[in-house]
């Protein structure tokens, strides 16, 4: 008898101690945002008082913690700055961390093809797609950031960034998408026509690329669906990822579209609509 009383106690004990220790880690995983608890509050480059100060925030500060390492956060704080902060000088919030289900909690990196130096594909009147992904993604940014998503660009000028770039951006923020578009170009002009929507990764991207091809079918171009495709800028990202070729820049008719004021205006629109029901559905 005093053998099982003692068993079913250290089986109490137990679960006590799950218990516990479960309740613990809810607590660490459902903290996700705090507030910088006292002035001037040094942002470092790395988790660690050896990394160099970038930047400094005041109290009252409001932060969202991307990711933790020991006692240090890696935070993004006022709109699109990122660094690391010690996590005693901060008070979190107990909010459940879940996944991103509406636009106006994403961060969304849009990243327009080529520029600078690198022109893309050109019209039959050599007119450069660089030129025509830029336009598309001003206004497509604007869309988002309208609706109260986070938008980082890849670039905002006509200026050269690397192709290894592009997806480290999007893996540095933990992007919820990442979204580069394009303009295709047929080895002969005026024989191909159509948007086509890629994915590398079937079981982080395939979704998210269903969803904005579903949306670009009332586009004045046809869309040709959605199609695997080995391109760096999706095939390096560890975040959902597509790349969208929004009509062919050597067709003729393609390019009387692509060069309109509205089609940017209806591009955003659609990739809007997409990403909300992307957003809401997975």
């Amino acid at each position: 008898m005093q053998v099982l009383k003692h068993f079913w106690r250290q089986i109490i004990v137990s679960l006590v101690f799950i218990g516990l220790i479960v309740g613990f880690i809810f607590v660490l995983a459902t903290h996700n945002t705090a507030t910088v608890n006292i002035a001037n509050v040094n942002i470092r480059e790395g988790p660690g008082m050896s990394y160099a100060i970038t930047d400094a925030t005041s109290k009252g500060t409001k932060v969202h913690i991307m990711r933790r390492k020991n006692n240090w956060l890696y935070i993004r704080y006022a709109d699109h700055k990122f660094g690391w902060i010690a996590s005693w000088l901060v008070n979190e919030h107990n909010t459940q961390l879940t996944k991103t289900t509406k636009i106006s909690d994403a961060t969304i990196v849009i990243d327009p093809g080529h520029g600078g130096s690198d022109s893309g594909a050109l019209s039959s009147k050599n007119k450069m797609e660089k030129t025509y992904t830029l336009r598309v993604a001003n206004v497509v940014a604007a869309r988002l950031r309208a609706a109260g998503a986070h938008v980082v660009m890849t670039r905002d000028t006509d200026k050269t960034v690397s192709l290894s770039a592009r997806p480290a951006l999007a893996n540095k923020l933990h992007a919820d998408a990442f979204i580069s578009f394009h303009f295709d170009s047929s080895p002969e002009k005026n024989t191909a026509s159509g948007i086509t929507t890629y994915y590398y990764h079937k079981s982080t991207s395939l979704a998210l690329a269903n969803a904005l091809s579903d949306d670009v079918v009332g586009l004045p171009i046809p869309s040709k669906g959605v199609a695997f495709g080995d391109f760096l800028v999706i095939r390096d990202n560890q975040v959902p990822a597509v790349l969208m070729e929004l009509g062919y820049i050597n067709d003729k008719s393609d390019f009387k579209t692509i060069s309109s004021q509205k089609y940017p205006k209806e591009v955003a629109n659609a990739v809007y609509a997409g990403l909300t029901s992307y957003f809401a559905t997975n």
